[in-house]
């Protein structure tokens, strides 16, 4: 991905609790630059706690993007990521800076460096109707009818994840197409700029798990700020539901569940932390499929200085300085 004639871009990747926002800063300490947020949860105002989002002061050190841009009824489409993502990389090098997008949404990640399908935009009446279907047979039978139409996208889905599979029966029927086959005739895309791609990983699952569980922990300790008063304020408002997207990110669709009295305390803790080791499972398992990527190891106590001398010595920052 590296091309002399483009200018730099760097992506900080890795899965949650990894570190990168403090690589992020590490850089931004030597290098003038500005970070955009490659995160699906961040995008959302009132949710800080779940979601981990940089401090006050840590926004304060460096220009942010791509935080509280919306209200968590509202939804954010992989499109609308890259279409933001290359106007501000684009701004921010025209401000002689060096674009950082850190974050652990390897969807956006994939929909920037790839470029974007010409899947058809949602349909509600087909989406509501698909929602009342899994709701009344399950999301299994679903991924049975899925399979008759498009084994392939059958295959690699999970017979419980409602949301992938209900949108592969969305796109069938919206265009009597597979979206398998659909999605294997996107044309490659050429990025107006050089790419470094940097991916903080645990050379010990087991420790970066402790990480998790700790955080979590740590999210549920703060009675009046937690994450149980921040759901809390959120469903005062009477508007948002467990079905949003903002809703059903990991900690935040648990806390729900509790304060709905559909679990105890011990099982929001226990349902929490593994819904998190599954998201980092799945960002390991999309990232160890780029081998173009650079791996710092994230239980190093010198990553953030690894991941910033990495920068720093790339050929093309020099020419960009």
């Amino acid at each position: 991905m590296t091309n002399p004639s483009r200018p730099l871009a760097v992506a900080i990747m890795g899965p949650t609790a990894s570190g990168k926002t403090a690589a992020a800063l590490a850089i931004a300490s030597e290098i003038p630059c500005e970070i955009i947020s490659v995160d699906s949860a961040l995008v959302y105002r009132g949710m800080d706690v779940g979601t981990a989002k940089p401090t006050p002061e840590q926004r304060a050190q460096v220009p942010h993007h791509l935080i509280d841009i919306l209200d968590p009824s509202q939804s954010y489409s992989v499109r609308q990521f890259r279409d933001d993502a290359l106007r501000l990389t684009q701004d921010i090098l025209a401000r002689g800076r060096l674009p950082l997008l850190v974050g652990g949404t390897m969807l956006y990640f994939k929909g920037l460096r790839d470029g974007l399908d010409d899947l058809p935009v949602a349909d509600p009446a087909v989406r509501a109707r698909l929602d009342e279907e899994a709701a009344r047979l399950g999301v299994p039978a679903l991924h049975a009818r899925l399979h008759t139409v498009d084994p392939a996208t059958a295959a690699r889905l999970k017979p419980n994840d409602a949301q992938r599979i209900q949108r592969a029966l969305e796109i069938f029927e919206l265009t009597g197409q597979p979206m398998s086959s659909l999605l294997a005739r996107a044309a490659p895309v050429t990025l107006p700029f050089t790419l470094l791609p940097i991916s903080l990983e645990p050379s010990d699952r087991a420790v970066l798990h402790a990480r998790i569980a700790a955080r979590f922990h740590a999210m549920l300790a703060d009675t009046e700020h937690g994450l149980l008063a921040e759901v809390a304020a959120l469903r005062v408002r009477g508007d948002l539901h467990p079905g949003l997207p903002s809703m059903r990110c990991v900690g935040y669709r648990q806390a729900w569940e509790y304060l709905d009295g559909k679990i105890d305390l011990a099982g929001l803790r226990e349902t929490g932390i593994a819904a998190t080791r599954q998201l980092a499972k799945r960002q390991l398992t999309w990232l160890r499929s780029m081998d173009d990527r650079i791996v710092v190891d994230c239980l190093d106590p010198a990553a953030a200085r690894q991941v910033r001398r990495i920068v720093e010595e790339h050929p093309d920052r020099g020419r960009q300085a």
